[in-house]
């Protein structure tokens, strides 16, 4: 004779409620996770634009103070007469994403302002700006 201990009556089906709400949380967890994983990689992408952008102005600075003879030609967003000028311009659209350098030189003061902008995706437009003061020893 098989006796079976007795069943509670409100008891049937809980074992299945507790394993749905378990796969639920977890759930929520595994998409948290996966959440904070694409804000690290877009936090990471961003990082590294501005390092490169970073990277890029200081180029220019180096370049002109190699060639201050021809400062005047870097002055623009299109200094075309001026082969390193141009190149550095191509430099910035090809590194970063819709990336546009200009330069600006107050002859007065020889202050030099550079700014590097680009634009990745729908996100609003970034730009990195430094400036010096470019003269030679006297």
């Amino acid at each position: 004779m098989n006796k079976r201990p007795p069943r509670m009556p409100g008891q049937r089906g809980m074992m299945l409620i507790e394993v749905l709400v378990s796969i639920l949380i977890f759930s929520i967890g595994v998409l948290a996770l996966v959440g904070l994983q694409a804000r690290m990689t877009a936090a990471q992408s961003d990082a590294k634009y501005r390092a490169d952008a970073s990277y890029l102005a200081n180029e220019v600075v180096g370049t002109m103070w190699g060639d201050l003879s021809h400062v005047a030609n870097y002055n623009g967003t299109a200094c075309t007469s001026n082969t390193r000028c141009s190149d550095w311009q191509s430099k910035v659209s090809n590194t970063l994403p819709n990336g546009n350098g200009s330069i600006v030189i107050d002859a007065t003061t020889q202050m030099v302002t550079i700014t590097v902008t680009w634009q990745h995706g729908s996100d609003d437009q970034h730009s990195y700006t430094t400036r010096t003061r470019l003269s030679a020893a006297s």
